[in-house]
């Protein structure tokens, strides 16, 4: 059994399961962390600095707007969460090159793939609770992802 059956045999009554809408990218098909959040639309300049400062071992959790026009992270984002040892990246929206994050040892939820890249305005919120995929993702609370689903919970959760 994955880590979310686990968890849901012990914990059922304490986490969210969010609507199976997310494609697996990368080599780590399972991961868990605390939540950090950026809001952005079509833009990833938030996503980066993120990746660039969230502490190790975290859960980036990006809300695109669900968009599919555009990428929000390429192997170029993703290097960077691999780099530093974050747990994984959640995306409500889209990534690009597909094929290079795959090889890498990185695991990103992601709608699904589009080559175009965003814009770079920076505009968008950070650590803000998000409401996508029937869930809440509130900032602190934990998640945990594997290739049964994402489940969220208020704290981290003993199995």
């Amino acid at each position: 059994m994955g880590i979310t059956a686990d968890i849901c045999d012990v914990h059922k009554e304490n986490v969210v399961l969010a609507d199976s809408i997310f494609h697996s990218f990368g080599q780590k098909t399972s991961f868990s962390g605390p939540i950090h959040t950026v809001k952005v639309l079509e833009d990833n300049v938030l996503v980066k600095k993120a990746l660039e400062s969230i502490p190790e071992g975290s859960v980036l959790v990006v809300d695109g707007g669900g968009s599919t026009r555009c990428a929000l992270m390429g192997d170029n984002l993703a290097a960077i969460a691999a780099e530093r040892n974050l747990a994984g990246v959640i995306i409500y929206g889209c990534i690009r090159d597909s094929g290079e994050i795959n090889e890498m040892p990185v695991g990103i939820c992601a709608l699904g793939t589009n080559p175009f890249k965003s814009i770079k305005k920076g505009e968008g919120e950070s650590d803000v609770p998000l409401r996508f995929a029937n869930a809440e993702w509130k900032p602190g609370a934990w998640v945990y992802a594997d290739e049964d689903g994402i489940l969220l919970a208020d704290e981290k959760l003993q199995i």
